[in-house]
């Protein structure tokens, strides 16, 4: 099942996508509040997409399906192509930063370039939905705790990323999490270790991979994060990208007013952004 949040102009709400429309769940409050109850309203929520004749996608505006995450974390260094072209070894344990909730962007939302930044890059990654709160999760119970899935960009500012040893401000300027185009359900896709990904700007393929060559899987990641803390309902794993990034081409590719970065993953759809600088948005 595709579940969206979306607004057709009276405010933010949730839907069912199938094929070129959506149908109201039917239920009030935030995707974060629909997963929390997903097991006792889930047949109410098919029902209702059954009975709702929807809207055409045309006619809505797809927000990012989690807006208010509680946490968002993103794991580096995670493909061996990517490693390579960073110059860097494969670390013996994972490397975590975190992007600002603030971060989080619709799926077809400009991506801004920040006043004064001029190394803005692209990094096409799964996303995970946490739909069951845990801690000390072990790794065969990882998989009962994932809502479902979704695609994602880990956009980057490299200056500011390289400039200290810690990433996450170079990860988290305003819109550089874009998120989407919604969630499907994780007993839709099964394992989420075999999916192409692929990453174009202005058409042309940057990145292309598949999730089967993840360094660290996502149940190692879900174990190894819930060690340290409580992960909860909606909160967001960006499983890591694979080479091709705009900062190891030569020279350097960086990110300009109206490039348009599109982001593919098999079987979850697509999110497309236009670049812009912040003082024209």
């Amino acid at each position: 099942m595709k579940i969206a949040s979306f607004d057709a102009g009276d405010g933010p709400e949730t839907g069912v996508v199938i094929g070129d429309r959506i149908h109201s769940t039917g239920i009030g409050g935030s995707m974060i509040d629909l997963i929390a109850q997903w097991d006792k309203v889930r047949d109410a929520v098919v029902a209702n997409a059954e009975r709702d004749p929807g809207l055409a996608l045309d006619d809505i505006r797809l927000l990012a399906p989690v807006a208010r995450p509680g946490k968002i974390f993103a794991i580096g260094l995670n493909y061996a192509d990517h490693i390579a072209e960073s110059g860097m070894g494969t670390p013996e344990k994972q490397v975590w930063f975190t992007k600002a909730v603030t971060s989080v962007n619709a799926p077809g939302d400009p991506v801004l370039i920040a006043a004064g930044t001029s190394a803005v890059d692209y990094e096409v990654e799964l996303v995970a939905v946490i739909g069951t709160r845990g801690k000390h999760i072990a790794r065969e119970d990882a998989a009962s705790h994932v809502f479902g899935y979704c695609v994602g960009n880990d956009v980057t500012e490299r200056a500011w990323q390289h400039a200290t040893p810690q990433w996450s401000l170079g990860k988290s300027f305003d819109t550089h999490a874009p998120i989407g185009p919604w969630i499907t359900t994780a007993d839709e896709i099964g394992d989420p270790h075999a999916l192409d990904l692929r990453c174009l700007v202005n058409g042309a393929v940057r990145q292309s991979s598949n999730t089967r060559h993840l360094v660290f899987d996502l149940w190692d990641q879900i174990a190894h994060l819930s060690q340290a803390m409580t992960l909860e309902v909606g909160d967001l794993i960006f499983t890591g990208t694979p080479g091709g990034v705009g900062a190891a081409m030569k020279p350097p590719q960086f990110l300009k007013a109206g490039d348009v970065m599109r982001c593919e993953i098999e079987r979850l759809g697509v999110i497309e952004a236009v670049l812009q600088d912040e003082g024209t948005a």
